[in-house]
This record gives C-alpha cells, sequence and structure tokens, in this order.
C-alpha cells in the first residue's frame, strides 16, 4: 500500500498499557491500520481525485506516548474513535457567525428569544425559499460539497464582541465569504436586512451592489485564516474542555513560525468599508478579490470559539477558512495534531485525510493548496 496514515485514536496506548515497546514511528504505522481504518488511504485518493490540495504528512507531530507535555484532554474524555467522521457535516451555502462575547450559550442559539441568531432564523423562513441540492454530473465524494449547490443557512454565535458601542447592534462573520458585516440590529428588521444585503442564496460574495436603505457596513475579513473551536459547554462539555486547550496551542505553535494571532476580531470601524471605497458591482468585485489575494502573505489568524457546529462525539472540533473561501472541517483535534495543521493546512494550504470530517469549496483543479486563486 502506497500511503501510510499515521493519525490514530490518541487513547490507543492508554487502553493497551503491554503494547509493545518498538519504535513510536512504527507503532504509529500499525496503528492508524488497526485503529482507524476509515479516514485512510482511500480518503487521500478520493480528495486527490475531486482536485482537493491534500497531503500525506502526518496529522500527529510529537511522538506516541507525547513527549512535548501536550494536555491530551482526549485521554479524560469520551470520544467516539470508532464512526467514520468523512460525511459528517451538513452542506451549507453560508455559515454566519454572530457577536457576543461569549463561549458558552443557551443550548439552542436559534431558540433564544430577541437574539439575532433566532431573528435571523424568522428572517431566513419567511424571505427565503426551500432550495433544494443542486443536481451536478459531476459529484464530489462524500464530505466535500459547494456552497453553490446547497441552500441552508448556517447560524452560531461566536466569542467575538461587536464593534458598535450601541448594545443593540451585532457584528456578523459571513462564511465562506470571508466577509464582515457590523451595525446589525438585534431586531426582525436588522435581520431581514443582512439577509438582504449578504446572505440570500442568490447573492455572490459581493453581496447587494445597489443603493441600500440599511446602514449595514461591510470589511473583507483581514486575516490569513480563521479558525473555529466549538465552545458551547451547556450543548455538551467535550468541545467546551477541548476549545479552550486547543486555542492556547493554536496560538502558541502559529506564534513560533512568525504568525499574529488574534482571538478577537480586530475592531474595522477606524478603516473605510466596502461601501465606502466601491460604487459599482465591478469596482466592488475587484475590490475584494485584491484584499483577499493579499491576505495570506500577511500571516495574521483570528482564533475564535463557536456554538453547536454538530458532532460533538468528535471533540475537539476545528474549521479552517481560508480568504477563497475554502473551509476544512476537522474531527478527534488534540493539541497532539495542532502543529501540524499549523504547517500543512494554515500555512502549506493542504488537507490532512486522517482528521478530516468535511469541507465547503475544498475543489480547486489546477491548484496546489487552498490559498491558490
Amino acid at each position: 500500500m502506497k500511503y501510510i496514515y499515521l493519525c490514530i485514536s490518541n487513547n490507543a496506548t492508554a487502553r493497551n498499557p503491554t503494547r509493545s515497546t518498538m519504535s513510536s514511528s512504527l507503532a504509529g504505522k500499525l496503528r492508524a491500520f488497526v485503529f482507524n481504518p476509515h479516514n485512510g488511504p482511500k480518503v487521500y485518493q478520493d480528495l486527490q481525485a475531486a482536485d482537493v490540495p491534500v497531503t500525506t504528512a502526518e496529522c500527529r507531530s510529537c511522538a506516541d506516548p507525547c513527549d512535548q507535555d501536550h494536555d491530551d484532554f482526549s485521554s479524560r474524555l469520551d470520544i467516539d474513535l470508532d464512526s467514520d467522521m468523512i460525511g459528517s457535516v451538513k452542506p451549507y451555502r453560508r455559515q454566519v457567525v454572530i457577536s457576543t462575547g461569549k463561549t458558552d450559550w443557551e443550548k439552542e442559539v436559534t431558540e433564544v428569544e430577541g437574539t439575532l441568531a433566532a431573528l435571523l432564523i424568522t428572517a431566513n423562513s419567511s424571505l427565503g425559499t426551500s432550495k433544494k441540492p443542486q443536481s451536478t454530473n459531476d459529484p464530489l465524494p462524500s464530505g466535500l460539497f459547494s456552497h453553490t449547490k446547497a441552500g441552508r443557512l448556517a447560524i452560531l454565535n461566536g466569542s467575538h464582541r461587536p464593534f458598535s458601542r450601541d448594545e443593540s447592534e451585532e457584528t456578523v462573520i459571513v462564511l465562506p465569504d470571508f466577509m464582515v458585516v457590523s451595525g446589525v440590529p438585534r431586531t426582525l428588521a436588522g435581520a431581514e436586512a443582512l439577509w438582504k444585503a449578504a446572505l440570500d442564496p442568490a447573492l455572490d460574495r459581493v453581496g447587494v451592489t445597489t443603493t441600500r436603505s440599511d446602514n449595514l457596513s461591510t470589511w473583507v475579513l483581514p486575516y490569513s485564516c480563521l479558525i473555529l473551536l466549538c465552545s458551547h459547554k451547556r450543548r455538551d462539555k467535550r468541545c467546551a474542555i477541548a476549545a479552550p486547550v486547543l486555542e492556547k496551542t493554536f496560538q502558541q505553535y502559529l506564534e513560533r513560525e512568525g504568525w499574529e494571532v488574534h482571538t478577537d476580531l480586530h475592531d474595522l470601524t477606524s478603516e473605510p468599508s466596502l461601501e465606502s471605497q466601491a460604487t459599482s458591482t465591478t469596482e466592488k468585485e475587484q475590490l475584494i478579490e485584491t484584499q483577499l489575494k493579499s491576505l495570506h502573505a500577511e500571516h495574521k489568524a483570528l482564533i475564535l470559539k463557536n456554538s453547536h457546529i454538530g458532532g460533538h462525539k468528535f471533540a475537539g472540533n476545528c474549521i479552517i477558512y481560508t480568504p477563497r473561501g475554502a473551509g476544512v472541517w476537522y474531527g478527534r483535534v488534540t493539541p497532539h495534531e495542532v502543529e501540524s495543521i499549523v504547517k500543512h493546512t494554515i500555512i502549506d494550504g493542504q488537507v490532512l485525510p486522517t482528521i478530516f470530517r468535511g469541507g465547503v469549496d475544498l475543489a480547486c483543479r489546477g491548484k496546489k493548496t487552498l490559498y491558490d486563486w
């Protein structure tokens, strides 16, 4: 077999303390096939065939047992190490992350009366149309989807704080567009204005360019990548335990690589909004593309915690978005895997198949990385 995959159950050694003391390299190779049969060579081959930039690199960078004092929370949690993670992501047209300044929320964030999450559900129901996934003559393998073929609006709360001093206004990150919309009133009218300006499935990344009556301001998300970590304790404590540990570890390894790391969204209100710089659709398209293409070279990462995304049994759960609009979902992430994620996905723009749950807009024919245009 050509490819050997080394991402496995982090509890494997603990389950069998009498395991042979053979070299960690050989032991890792054997355990990869014994304990993690799902995300192996076939996943690599499927991703490669779908034009997804993928790597055969190990997803665990430290020895097993760990020699770097990583906090392996998975040994203390009931993590599903057996089920196939591929295909565990529900396709979506757009995913929004709403500012709350919190890291935990009510169990169902879209059912809390008066919140923008709940109001967006109402707005989406009244303004949107039921859109079935479009058929395609070139079907993607399980786990992969194109946002243009989906219709669902995924609504999350996030840990970032709103820009506005008005406590009734929120700041919303729109994905996979890699855009920020600020000044969104926490009212039904505000939710409807956001939907019409940026979330309508008929709109592309540029959004509405005609004269608007709302006071919303938009910017390109000014980071080389966005890292989302589920921390929703009232939904499931496993992600709440994993998220702060992963945040610290991501920050550590990114800074070692010379990256600037933020754990809150930089206030953009002192910078020109897209509305103030572009008066036509063409101008706005060019401005957005120019800004997005320049971001990877800036080596700046934003790490946010978010509400339930599904798959708590695969904690830690992590989503990585790039400026091009690619979104990689990883599961069973512990500090052991973070260095490899940083090096191979965040820096090199390639997918690690052994911890892969799914992804949006990952196929990029003729391109070598998720950052290539």
